[in-house]
């Protein structure tokens, strides 16, 4: 009989927690204008206060947050869904920059060898993108230009550029205009030089 209450808290607690990830997503994309519903100040305000709920305003070291994401990642529910479906489509580019020896400079994006594989990136993009961490961000970089020294041997220096891309209103995209890239952050990576990160 005493289980009862505790199995009912679980239970509140878990399903606000599902609550708060999934309205937390929902309440940035409507705060940051992604959806064709109007952005208000409160939901930006309503994303901080789930995030507290979340306890991602917290430090990263703090116990309670590592405990807390712990849980969540366990339970499947460390990124909510939010009403918009998860890897809505890429927000982010990465563009590698090839330098060659005679002088020579190539582009390239991450290849991919399927629709799946294309998904993959693109949320990983997301991730390297949303996190707050430049280590955690320059290390993902980083592993992504190791597949393109394996393809081009005979690169010297490879600059990986990672911007946003910045997709126009309803209004905008009916009169014509289309995405837009703003720069975020620059990483040169050589065969023989640790990487740098220029944000």
């Amino acid at each position: 009989m005493r289980q009862k209450p505790v199995y009912l808290a679980w239970f509140v607690l878990h399903f606000l927690f599902i609550s708060a990830g999934s309205s937390r997503e929902t309440f940035g994309l409507i705060e940051r204008g992604l959806t064709i519903i109007p952005s208000w100040s409160y939901f930006g305000a309503a994303e901080r206060i789930t995030s507290a709920v979340l306890a991602q305003n917290q430090p990263a070291a703090n116990p309670l947050r590592r405990a807390l994401a712990t849980y969540l990642q366990i339970a499947g529910i460390e990124r909510g869904y939010g009403y918009f479906a998860p890897n809505v489509p890429a927000g982010y580019k990465l563009v590698f920059e090839l330098h060659y020896a005679d002088g020579r400079v190539e582009y390239e994006l991450p290849r991919v060898n399927s629709a799946a594989a294309g998904l993959r990136v693109a949320s990983l993009l997301d991730e390297i993108g949303r996190t707050r961490s430049d280590a955690f961000r320059e290390y993902m970089v980083k592993m992504l230009a190791q597949s393109t020294w394996r393809e081009h041997a005979d690169v010297t220096t490879i600059r990986a550029v990672f911007g946003a891309i910045i997709f126009p209103s309803v209004g905008d995209f009916e009169r014509g205009k289309r995405e837009s890239y703003e720069f975020l952050y620059a990483y040169d990576f050589s065969r023989h030089e640790k990487p740098s990160g220029k944000p």
